[in-house]
């Protein structure tokens, strides 16, 4: 191997591994978006319903930790 495709191939290896992260780090404030806006509805349906126990924080929350995982499981299902 030559010299200059050795440091492409290094290149490569250092980009795939920025562009890696960039995406995972992306992804995760995706999760935390997500159940963010799950967890703030719950809590003004909560208040605008007016009830005492949480029951739509509590479902809204859950929804959102689910809508999260199916996002990050479909996209490593996907490669």
């Amino acid at each position: 191997m030559t010299q200059s495709n050795q440091n492409k191939d290094t290149e490569n290896y250092k980009n795939s591994g920025l562009s890696n992260y960039a995406k995972y780090s992306g992804l995760a404030f995706q999760m935390g978006a997500i159940i963010g806006v799950a967890v703030w509805g719950g809590i003004k349906l909560d208040e605008l319903a007016g009830t005492n126990n949480r029951v739509f924080t509590i479902i809204l929350s859950l929804l959102g930790v689910f809508a999260a995982l199916y996002l990050i499981l479909k996209d490593f299902i996907k490669k």
